[in-house]
This record gives C-alpha cells, sequence and structure tokens, in this order.
C-alpha cells in the first residue's frame, strides 16, 4: 500500500495533525468534565467504582508512559511517522501496537468512572473511538513507510493483548 492508496480515513493534513487536534481537544474536555462535573452517579458501592476507576487511570497513565519512552527517537504525536524513526517492535510494543493510546483510553475512562460523572465518560468513549480511527490513518503511513508492518500487524492487537 503506497503513501497514496485510497483510505477512507481521512488524513486530515499532510502528517495527520487534524487528528492530533481531536484528540488534544477531547483529552481537555474529558478532563474539564471530570473537573467540574455534572452529573454524577452515587452509587452504594461508590468507593469500589473510585478505586477501580483510580486504578485504571494510573494503570493507563503508566502504560502510556511506558510506551512513550519505548519509542524514544520515533516518537511523534503525528500519525505520520518521522522520516528518520524506526519500526518498534519492542517491550510494550511486543503486546499491542498502540499502548500509548490503550493507556490514555484506560486513563481517561478509569478518571470518568472515579469522578463519577456521565459526561466524562462519554467524552472518553468518543475519544477511544476518535484513536481507533486515528490508529486506522496511522497504520495506512506505517504500512506505507515500514515493508514489515503488515506482518508485525497481523500477529499483535492494536489496544488489548489477545482481544483487539
Amino acid at each position: 500500500m503506497t503513501d497514496s492508496a485510497p483510505s477512507r480515513i481521512p488524513a486530515l493534513g499532510p502528517r495527520g495533525e487534524g487528528w492530533v487536534v481531536l484528540q488534544l481537544t477531547l483529552i481537555v474536555a474529558v478532563v474539564a468534565a471530570c473537573w467540574w462535573g455534572g452529573g454524577h452517579w452515587y452509587l452504594p458501592w461508590q468507593s469500589v467504582v473510585g478505586f477501580v476507576g483510580n486504578v485504571l487511570l494510573i494503570g493507563g497513565l503508566l502504560v502510556g508512559v511506558i510506551g512513550t519512552l519505548g519509542l524514544s527517537s520515533s516518537l511523534t504525536i503525528l500519525p505520520r511517522p518521522k522520516d528518520d524513526g524506526a519500526l518498534v517492535t519492542n517491550g510494550l510494543y511486543r503486546f499491542v501496537r498502540n499502548p500509548i493510546y490503550a493507556g490514555l483510553i484506560a486513563a481517561t475512562f478509569g478518571a470518568s468512572i472515579a469522578s463519577g460523572t456521565w459526561l466524562a465518560l462519554a467524552l472518553s468513549a468518543v475519544l477511544a473511538v476518535v484513536l481507533d480511527l486515528k490508529t486506522r490513518r496511522e497504520e495506512v503511513f506505517l504500512r506505507a513507510r515500514f515493508p514489515d508492518y503488515a506482518a508485525y500487524a497481523a500477529r499483535t492487537r492494536k489496544f488489548i493483548p489477545g482481544l483487539y
């Protein structure tokens, strides 16, 4: 697949800049919704729900940081890989192709659950869909840049080891 191969997922800029703007906007919206609330739920087991949310938040942040460090000099926030970047398939990338995004999704859902805010939970779901679409666009670029990417993608799940 070449860089100019047709894709139903729009590039949103030459390097995918629009995806980054959309992603960052949603992250800010989730944080704001968690902070200011609006529609909190109250459950008899709220302390357990809050604990689970905080575990997801902290675990997601940890996975995201480890994934970021694993990319080293190949790290870019843009969907198009760096010209001098390498395909990373070790560390967390042995288990999932997108640990940074997986961590971000877990962290935002965790924060939403811990804050008990329906709006934040809904925005986290939208962010998860946007990140899934962003990875589809990113993979068009990666397949064009790295001949081994197709084999890597065939054996490695996108976000959740063994599931998705």
